[in-house]
């Protein structure tokens, strides 16, 4: 290791089978689809989460599903982030987004939580709002009466094949920001 941090990427979601397949996991979705691609798994234990270490365009990653509810996020990844080789500046959150159309993801440098509570919660227990996220939307064709109930849905069976086309796409952002920075996947991927 030549002193980098080592990314860390963070899906969020909720745990349990109740919730395995809901619109709300994308972010826990992703990290499995990362973790196949780089032939791991995610089970370790710490900080309340599930941790599986990869390898990822030549760098080390340690892939995170916060096991604290959705809410709650942001104990998981401050504790997460007290290691000696993790920090904030390579920090990738993964989240799902009612505000964008199902099957776009959008990258950014920092941002708002957007009404995310799992990102409110990051923000808050950080103290910041400059880490990498990966927002991939969920947002029907048509209008949600009940968004809470709505995000913890399973996706229907007619949304599976852009699920999984979305999550292929969005695995290959992360790699993009690994490989070549955030602004050149912005660039490809936005």
């Amino acid at each position: 290791m030549d002193g980098t941090p080592n990314w860390l990427i963070v899906g969020l979601g909720n745990p349990g089978e109740l919730y395995e397949n809901t619109r709300h996991n994308l972010g826990f979705m992703l990290i499995d689809e990362l973790a196949c691609g780089s032939q791991t798994q995610v089970k370790r234990e710490e900080c309340r989460s599930l941790i599986g270490r990869a390898v990822i365009e030549n760098r080390n990653v340690e892939l995170a599903k916060p096991q604290t509810f959705m809410n709650l996020s942001g104990e998981a990844v401050k504790c997460l982030l007290n290691k000696p080789d993790r920090g904030v500046e390579r920090l990738i959150v993964i989240s799902d987004d009612l505000a964008l159309p199902l099957g776009t993801i959008r990258l950014r440098p920092k941002g708002t939580h957007g009404g995310h509570n799992g990102l409110r919660s990051i923000i808050d227990v950080l103290g910041t709002n400059e880490f990498i996220r990966l927002r991939v939307g969920i947002m029907p064709e048509h209008p949600v009466a009940n968004a809470k109930g709505f995000v913890l849905e399973n996706f229907a069976k007619s949304e599976i094949e852009t699920v999984e086309k979305v999550l292929a796409n969005s695995a290959d952002a992360v790699r993009t920001v690994i490989s070549d920075g955030i602004e050149a996947a912005m660039a490809k991927w936005n």
